[in-house]
């Protein structure tokens, strides 16, 4: 997509699972990916949609080339920019899920704009779908040495013609700046003199974060260039007090903490969106059940309907922005066992897709 000829610079987080690694086959089983917990999702009380069953792409391999380019040629159709990778290096040279991106890098192919997100958090509990205790690996910060190893891992894809960028810089965000901030703030210093040492503008650092409010001012003071806000969860902190106690009453029964979409999307923006520095997060849908049964979160009814007015609202926040800083990510466009996609199903094909193309192109 021309970013030229859109109103927005649309970003969707990609991850690239679905397809078999050697620790997913000693942590879960042989032949593991995500698309195990997909399968084996059932419902959990009257009117929850689960299976979810992809349709066009259907249940796929990311080994496949022909998969990445239908993926591909899909999101640039519905006016999505590009993918935003998550990228996984817990130090000391180790990775993981990286064998698609790595393909797409060396492949050249699809020939579809690309950025990367660094997921820097040690596996282990809720998100992961794993008791709380349990760590399957852990996040490290060895020092200086491995976040050159690690820079110049990247470096290829940051030098590709492809990688997204902001102001002629690739963009590289940071999961958890706040994870170990004394070597986020090394790494980041780092990785900018190396950027300028190789050719490069710099680098176009953009923090994540779920708490804008308690958050900003410590991320704005580790230079990074944006923060990226994710309120997902912004509606049961304005209900704190209610909501744990229904939480704990959904429990009892069996039951997953049961949100409506349309009460809670009404919380994903709000007006430090407009701001230039402030990227807002699109959140099409969530039901993180296929990995935690009961201990999972489900935006009830994510109808596309009410997925518009969502969209319509993220774009009015960013119609003061310039072009270049008008950007948006969307969360997700394949977290299948987080129920958080843009990707076809059979329930609602295209339609989130079709609202987002309405939005984004202009005229």
């Amino acid at each position: 997509m021309n970013k030229n000829k859109s109103s927005a610079r649309v970003i969707a987080f990609y991850l690239p699972q679905f397809h078999p690694v050697p620790e997913n086959d000693k942590w879960w089983g042989r032949g593991f990916t995500e698309w195990t917990n997909v399968g084996k999702a059932r419902s959990l009380f009257p009117g929850h949609y689960q299976p979810k069953v992809p349709a066009d792409l259907g249940y796929y391999d990311l080994r496949v080339p022909e998969t990445r380019k239908a993926q591909a040629d899909m999101a640039r159709e519905y006016g999505v920019e590009g993918f935003c990778y998550w990228h996984y290096w817990f130090g000391n040279g180790k990775r993981l899920l990286e064998r698609p991106f790595n393909e797409v890098l060396a492949s050249g192919e699809p020939d579809f704009p690309f950025c990367l997100a660094w997921a820097n958090e040690s596996w282990r509990g809720f998100f992961h779908g794993i008791k709380a205790k349990e760590t399957l690996i852990d996040q490290l910060y060895p020092g200086k040495e491995d976040y050159i190893a690690h820079f110049n891992a990247v470096l290829p894809a940051f030098k590709d013609r492809r990688y997204i960028t902001v102001d002629d810089k690739p963009l590289f965000m940071i999961y958890h700046p706040f994870d170990n901030q004394r070597e986020v703030n090394v790494f980041m210093k780092l990785w900018r003199e190396l950027a300028m040492q190789n050719g490069l503008k710099g680098i176009f650092f953009v923090g994540q974060t779920y708490h804008l409010d308690d958050e900003r001012a410590g991320l704005e003071a580790m230079d990074f260039d944006a923060i990226n806000v994710v309120r997902m969860f912004e509606y049961e902190r304005k209900q704190r007090s209610l909501y744990r106690k229904a939480r704990r009453w959904h429990n009892w029964f069996g039951l997953p903490w049961i949100v409506n979409y349309e009460k809670a999307s009404r919380f994903f923006v709000a007006d430090e969106d407009s701001d230039k520095n402030i990227i807002p997060t699109i959140i099409p849908n969530w039901d993180h059940s296929p990995r935690s049964g009961k201990q999972g979160l489900v935006l009830h009814h994510s109808e596309p309907e009410y997925f518009e007015r969502h969209m319509k609202d993220v774009m009015m926040h960013l119609e003061g922005k310039p072009l270049e800083h008008r950007l948006v990510f969307v969360k997700s466009w394949n977290e299948w066992a987080e129920g958080n996609y843009l990707e076809p199903d059979l329930r609602y094909g295209k339609k989130f897709l079709e609202v987002i193309r309405k939005y984004v192109e202009e005229g």
